[in-house]
């Protein structure tokens, strides 16, 4: 009998493996919506939807490995993070779903989610100010007009699958919608900046990339991660994690 294994699990939703499927239970439906959507939309590996009930989605495994995960060490090579660049690149080149994603949140929007937030850092003293302070700083160069792309909304590096140095599929698209793309190459290069030029020399230097938009998006996405990391029960001050990204800028 094949072992049930929880992927991840917290009070919004949970993923389950069980041999080769991939059970996805979520509350929100329009998230899994979006999900189904940009999957068959996305111009790159997906993987194949094997049925829906909701609230359970149920996908087919990918092939190969991923390229590691935050904190830790990356697996791949730098042809394989190359390769994903270009997958990136071949993602945001295709034409824009209809609706708006997690990377395409307005400016003013997101600087009152991002003030309210560090406001919030510094009085439940869960990082200190100067920490909080500079970090808001850096993030500021984030919030500029953007062309909007199709972006993935939530890619980090544990969503993509390489066989070797050939990409094989990329996960977890219910973020996926109209967006900046520097926010997509930010969250796959977060806590592996080493990797960054690997990346960009797949995805191609031809659009006038702003390493600075990339750096403060690093800062921008700790800053709104941390308080809902340790409230879901995940750590944000483990080796390499988003505490570790943030104190980097400093």
């Amino acid at each position: 009998m094949d072992e049930v294994k929880v992927v991840v699990a917290h009070s919004e939703r949970a993923t389950l493996r069980v041999g080769d499927v991939f059970l996805k239970v979520d509350v929100d439906q329009a998230r899994i919506d979006v999900e189904v959507e940009a999957m068959s939309l996305a111009p790159v590996p997906t993987p194949e939807v094997l049925w829906r009930k909701p609230p359970v989605l149920a996908i087919a495994a990918l092939p190969g490995t991923t390229l590691g995960h935050l904190g830790g060490p990356s697996t791949g090579s730098p042809a394989a993070w190359a390769a994903a660049g270009a997958a990136i690149r071949k993602l945001h080149d295709a034409p824009l779903p209809s609706w708006p994603g997690q990377a395409g949140r307005s400016i003013a929007a997101l600087a009152a989610e991002l003030d309210a937030e560090c406001e919030l850092l510094v009085t439940n003293g869960l990082l200190p100010a100067d920490l909080v302070t500079r970090n808001r700083r850096v993030a500021e160069a984030a919030l500029r007009p953007w062309t909007p792309a199709f972006t993935h909304g939530d890619l980090q590096i544990a969503h993509v699958f390489v066989d070797g140095d050939e990409v094989t599929g990329i996960i977890d698209w219910s973020e996926a919608g109209r967006g900046d793309a520097l926010y997509d190459l930010a969250v796959f290069t977060l806590g592996h900046e080493e990797h960054l030029a690997d990346v960009l020399a797949g995805y191609g230097t031809d659009i006038g990339l702003d390493l600075d938009v990339i750096h403060a998006w690093w800062s921008l996405r700790s800053l709104l991660a941390v308080r809902w990391l340790i409230e879901h029960g995940f750590d944000p001050f483990a080796p390499g994690c988003e505490v570790d990204v943030l104190r980097s800028r400093m």
